[in-house]
């Protein structure tokens, strides 16, 4: 694609895209980001300023705004939902009005205003338990939970759409980790580091489910990959993309590596959290040359950094770093 393309992201002051908007920004395209903004209206300060962005507060649920706001896209990149198991678990007739009712709407509506390219981040967690060892996109979704239900659901909605006017691609990214300036602070990797920075302790719960992970960095340079690649390399496909398959219990001792506090202890405690997946990137390397760079010891070290430059004030008890206690305090209809 040119690099004057437009490009749509719902969701871009997320976790991800408060990452994402700026590099697209840096390679030339023009952003449109749809948001709530409901984790702070600031994320995006760094560039708000740039000419290339155009920052529009609103629910993607509005059809109207959406077919007010989407043409002239020529790409459209999909983040907004209600973003975890727990969060979803609130309100589950509002998570599916969010992650599916709304994802048929947005779907036809890009269509109808011709967009290129629809780029959608699912999630791994649609697998499920597998007993292979590594989980491929051969492999058929067994999603345990409504929120991976119906992500799995906007899989098939959406690829079942593909043509030559509309290229799809659906990502299923393993558990994103690193800092942002949208921060979240209840994911793996983060969770446990700010419990080894700020409280001195680190505590596991279970400990042997494998998680895989994914830096932030290289989360959204794949993003970026997937706006420059020609379209019969991406359309109509799935991809794993993650690097790092650790035991959760693993993950808390490179963070404590890193940390590297005297007397910083691990507690484990028991856990009902079965969920355990090691899923294979091989067909995102071999097909689109993807090859992650950055380690979760560097998203650990980063976050360190971030607590040490008084980047992230008060990370034990701000709701804005927690998606559910967010979700609660606001009551979002």
């Amino acid at each position: 694609m040119k690099k004057t393309t437009t490009v749509f992201i719902t969701g871009g002051a997320g976790y991800v895209g408060s990452i994402l908007v700026p590099k697209l920004l840096d390679k030339g395209y023009r952003v449109k980001v749809l948001d709530l903004y409901l984790y702070g209206e600031d994320v995006l300060d760094t560039v708000k300023d740039h000419p290339h962005l155009e920052q529009i507060k609103g629910d993607i649920r509005d059809r109207a705004l959406l077919e007010k706001v989407i043409p002239g896209t020529d790409a459209l990149f999909h983040l907004a939902c209600i973003s975890n198991d727990p969060s979803f678990e609130l309100d589950p007739q509002l998570g599916k009005s969010i992650n599916y009712d709304a994802f048929l709407t947005l779907v036809a509506v890009a269509k109808q205003c011709r967009v290129k390219r629809f780029i959608y981040a699912s999630t791994s967690s649609v697998y499920g338990i597998k007993k292979e060892d590594d989980v491929t996109e051969e492999l058929l979704p067994e999603p345990l939970t409504d929120y991976s239900k119906y992500k799995a659901l906007c899989e098939d909605v959406l690829l079942k759409e593909q043509s030559p006017d509309f290229t799809t691609v659906v990502i299923r990214p393993a558990t994103v980790c690193g800092y942002s300036p949208r921060l979240r602070l209840d994911l793996t990797v983060n969770i446990l580091t700010n419990l080894a920075v700020n409280t001195g302790r680190i505590t596991v719960f279970g400990g042997q489910q494998k998680r895989p992970n994914i830096h932030i960095e290289d989360m959204t340079d794949l993003y970026v990959q997937l706006l420059e690649l020609p379209d019969e390399k991406i359309a109509g496909k799935i991809f794993n993309v993650g690097y790092e398959n650790h035991p959760v219990s693993e993950i808390a001792e490179i963070v404590k590596g890193v940390v590297g506090e005297d007397g910083l202890e691990i507690i484990t405690t028991p856990s009902s959290d079965n969920r355990s997946y090691h899923i294979s990137s091989e067909k995102i390397g071999r097909e689109l040359g993807f090859k992650p760079k950055h380690t979760i010891d560097e998203a650990v070290k980063d976050l360190c950094d971030a607590f040490k430059a008084g980047k992230v004030p008060h990370p034990l008890d701000d709701i804005r770093y927690y998606n559910i206690k967010t979700m609660l305090a606001r009551q979002l209809q």
